[in-house]
């Protein structure tokens, strides 16, 4: 039985380990949120999608903080960070790496790339040509990079947060579909609200020179081993065989309802279930409740959908025909 679509059967994770397991992701958060203004449900989404072991592709504006959410991500458990700025000539030499001679011992030897990393920030992915963004696919799905033919192996845990400017379209390459689907979960950045804003405002010009914010009030709690010892108790998260029909009838109700062209496919059932147990770790949960495949659908499932010409028309998104499909769909009950 696959692990990520496993129900009751999966192995009960004892109430020790979970009781600590809860203890570090409620602190990981906390720091996150400390270095983070606002934006608290964009920060419970990535650290569950690093919990589940996925990548994220965070959609925004620039200057909403998404940069210094992942380093602090990154801080919160000593993980290497990299941050690859995508242009219109970056090669996938450039991200993975390259072989290299060296005349004084006759020999190759491989220089390793920004990607080698814990998380890895591809700021404005589509800003690259499709042969630069297809050269992520390995590292995404097999954590690997091949160079020269020699396999790679990346550290885990490695996860892939990449940014894309919603407003900009030209010079721009989109997202092959391929690749998209390779992203457990798509996460929309909103702007702040003015309380946050003028927070955001004191805590940048308090006795600081330029307009960056730091990370160094983070704290580091944990090594990047008990990051994916973590991921293992994922999962172990109990899934019900009802809330497991469920994500199935969700994902499959996408394929022919009224102003979705394209639904999503088998890989969506397997990322909600995968996310949602995640989100149940996050909020103190040994089993996946209806409430938390609902949680996930929206992140999990947006951008495995393409919106009909005709909703596109009406000024329907994605997020509100999701929205609409969820009401719809009967959840079960305990």
């Amino acid at each position: 039985m696959n692990d990520s679509t496993a129900s009751s059967a999966a192995t009960a994770i004892p109430a020790d380990r979970l009781t600590q397991a809860i203890g570090i992701v409620q602190r990981m958060r906390e720091e996150i949120r400390g270095a983070v203004i606002g934006q608290q449900a964009v920060v419970d989404q990535v650290l569950a999608c690093c919990l589940a072991g996925g990548h994220v592709l965070i959609e925004g504006v620039p200057g909403l903080g998404k940069t210094l959410l992942v380093k602090a991500l990154a801080k919160t458990f000593s993980g290497e960070f990299s941050r690859i700025q995508f242009t219109p000539d970056l090669m996938p030499a450039d991200v993975m790496g390259h072989a290299v001679y060296d005349m004084k011992s006759q020999s190759f030897s491989v220089r390793k790339g920004p990607v080698f990393s814990h998380l890895l920030l591809a700021d404005e992915i589509n800003r690259a040509p499709a042969k630069t963004q297809s050269s992520l696919l390995e590292v995404m799905q097999e954590r690997q990079v091949t160079i020269e033919g020699e396999s790679h192996q990346l550290p885990p845990p490695f996860m892939v947060l990449a940014t894309q400017n919603p407003l900009e379209n030209e010079g721009t390459y989109p997202l092959p579909e391929a690749q998209l689907d390779r992203f457990l979960i798509k996460v929309r950045i909103d702007y702040p609200s003015v309380e946050e804003e003028e927070q955001m405002l004191r805590m940048v010009t308090r006795d600081r020179v330029g307009d960056g914010l730091d990370v160094n009030q983070v704290a580091t709690l944990v090594k990047p081993e008990t990051i994916v010892v973590l991921q293992q108790l994922v999962a172990k998260i109990r899934v019900d065989d009802a809330v497991s029909s469920y994500a199935v009838r969700l994902v499959r109700a996408t394929r022919d309802w009224p102003g979705i062209a394209i639904g999503a496919g088998p890989r969506g059932c397997i990322a909600l279930v995968r996310m949602a147990r995640a989100m149940a770790l996050t909020s103190g949960r040994d089993y996946v409740t209806p409430d938390d495949i609902k949680a996930a659908a929206l992140p999990v499932l947006r951008h495995r959908i393409a919106v009909s010409p005709e909703s596109e028309l009406d000024g329907l998104s994605s997020d509100e025909l999701l929205l609409g499909l969820i009401e719809e769909i009967a959840a079960p009950r305990g």
